[in-house]
């Protein structure tokens, strides 16, 4: 989600502009949950591309064998 288009209830501005302490500290936590691609992954999700990346070095090694 991003903050861009998002309305503070508590000043009734846009919250990227950060006008009260409300918008600041939503503005912040919007910031850090965009900035790390793998906190938005479940951890079975995580686990299942982790799988997937070790049989593809797997393969990669008995083709070059």
């Amino acid at each position: 989600m991003t903050y861009d288009r998002l309305v503070c209830a508590n000043c009734a501005a846009p919250v990227s502009e950060g006008r009260c302490p409300v918008c600041r500290a939503n503005r912040e936590r919007l910031q850090q949950e965009n900035g790390n691609f793998f906190a938005g992954i479940n951890p079975a999700t995580l686990i299942a591309l982790l799988a997937v990346l070790i049989a593809a070095v797997a393969l990669l090694a008995h083709q070059g064998a």
